[in-house]
């Protein structure tokens, strides 16, 4: 049975609306006025599900106030929708025809809408991401550092570096400010960082990256962290397991957790040397410490229990 989806392709001034099936087609101002008009016309049409593409945070209102008028919002994958429209033979791209196409993919896969991140939620996942940004940029200048012969060069990254280590305490300050202002982010925080191999990096990460992290089962969450492997297989060839997809930041940081807890954890040590001693490649074994990693954090956040290594 044909379900009433709704794709709606993001610009920076616009949205262009698509309901599928039916082909009817409008756009709205992405602004109040607009958002608002929006949400009237979609809550009279009732559809089964609302998408929108991720377009580098553009997106993120126009979600965010749909969501709130109560209407079923997905925020779905770009590289997914475009695969898609390759699929259909869709080579021609306009903003009306991505909206129609999200539509399409969204009546097709009915992707589950989950609950949008509250507006603290977002602030934690913004300071995540600028420390992300300047550890990268410290980084970079140590680098160049290494690789400049002028010493005026270097007396200048020697300035930079510092500054942006300043702001690093001053965005590790107000993540923590942020963390203390919540008591179930505290909780959380405390049930992740008791796991040996889990920093508050890590942790905190997780908190504003994966926040369903405790409301999935294995399978979900590691789908959506992109660490479940995926087969390559046709008659009797059978090629290598690979991962990908899912949230990058999100497997960046459970790759960190498992480098550590390989060394420090002696329940997933004893698990990466078994894999190891039974023939398995050195990095597929720590891929899979953090698949394991995530599946056990994501049952201690379920049922509210912390680290217990029996």
């Amino acid at each position: 049975m044909d379900i009433i989806a709704v794709g709606i392709d993001v610009s920076k001034d616009r949205l262009d609306v698509a309901v599928h099936p039916g082909g009817e087609a409008f756009a709205m101002q992405r602004n109040g006025t607009g958002l608002e008009r929006l949400a009237v016309r979609l809550t009279q049409l009732a559809p089964a599900i609302v998408a929108l593409e991720a377009t580098g945070g553009f997106e993120t209102i126009a979600a965010a106030a749909l969501g709130g008028a109560g209407l079923p919002v997905v925020v779905v994958n770009p590289a997914q929708v475009r695969a898609f429209a390759k699929a259909l033979g869709q080579r021609a791209k306009t903003d009306p025809i991505d909206a129609a196409v999200i539509a399409h993919f969204a009546a097709a896969t009915r992707p589950e809408p989950r609950p949008l991140p509250d507006e603290a939620t977002r602030l934690l996942s913004d300071l995540v991401a600028r420390r992300r940004q300047i550890v990268e940029m410290i980084g970079a200048e140590r680098q160049r550092e290494k690789r400049a012969i002028s010493r005026h060069l270097k007396k200048s990254i020697t300035r930079l570096v510092k500054a942006l280590e300043k702001e690093l305490v001053s965005v590790d300050t107000d993540i923590d400010d942020a963390m203390r202002g919540s008591s179930a982010w505290r909780e959380t925080e405390d049930l992740l960082a008791s796991v040996p191999g889990v920093g508050p990096v890590i942790a905190r990460t997780l908190i504003a990256e994966l926040p369903e992290l405790g409301h999935l089962n294995r399978k979900q969450i590691a789908a959506l962290a992109g660490l479940a492997p995926y087969t390559r297989q046709s008659g009797q060839w059978r090629g290598r397991s690979f991962i990908g997809g899912g949230r990058k930041v999100v497997r960046t940081v459970l790759f960190m957790g498992a480098m550590a807890a390989r060394r420090h954890n002696p329940v997933l040590k004893a698990f990466f040397e078994r894999l190891v001693a039974a023939g398995k490649p050195k990095m597929a074994a720590l891929i899979a410490v953090g698949r394991k990693l995530l599946t056990i954090l994501n049952a201690m956040l379920r049922t509210k229990t912390s680290w217990q290594a029996a």
